[in-house]
């Protein structure tokens, strides 16, 4: 469905250009965000980069391993369902960990892991456990210290400060992440019952 959407927009857009007499204009708009989108994948590939290898030093130095420790306490609470030094635990902690720096694609690995050790321990197998809705809460609300991709593209535009962002999107993504699991465990209680 999306294609047809896609080709619809590009096909009015070269009849729109074509009956204005802007052919000329499109032909160099195409160019150059062609040439913006190289740009900005490698600008973006050299990010990931970066940060994928602090991850695996982070990994390789124990660094996750502490803080997933360190995470137990949240990690009883967002999820009581999890047996404590179960592997759930370990891969939605380094998936936490990893949305927390910016690095979603780090973290999705993780988090299709620990998905899948959830499963394992839901009993209702065609159902979203409670803990599988509260990791995909968690999850998709993450809360992000380092705003990453958002850095990345605002230095790749010629933003002065590329990390002005940190403060705003560490406060929008910390409300979102509440009022997440607020919702969430309201609605455990409710389905509970």
């Amino acid at each position: 469905m999306l294609n047809k959407v896609w080709a619809g927009l590009i096909l009015i857009s070269i009849v729109v250009a074509t009956i204005t007499g802007r052919l000329d204009a499109l032909t160099q708009a195409t160019l150059s965000s062609a040439k913006e989108g190289v740009t900005l994948c490698f600008t973006l590939l050299g990010t990931m980069s970066l940060w994928m290898g602090i991850m695996k030093i982070a990994e390789k130095g124990g660094l996750i391993q502490s803080l997933s420790r360190r995470m137990r306490p949240i990690l009883r609470f967002l999820f009581p369902d999890v047996p404590d030094h179960h592997p759930a635990q370990n891969y939605i902690a380094t998936n936490l960990i990893a949305n927390m720096l910016g690095l979603g694609w780090a973290a999705t690995p993780a988090g299709l892991k620990a998905m899948e050790k959830l499963q394992e321990l839901n009993t209702k197998k065609d159902t979203a456990s409670r803990a599988m809705c509260m990791f995909l809460i968690v999850n998709v609300s993450s809360v992000q210290l380092l705003p990453v991709n958002i850095m990345a593209f605002r230095d790749q535009f010629g933003s002065r400060n590329p990390a002005e962002i940190i403060g705003p999107a560490l406060l929008a993504t910390m409300i979102s992440t509440l009022v997440g699991i607020i919702a969430g465990k309201i609605l455990e209680r409710v389905y509970a019952s």
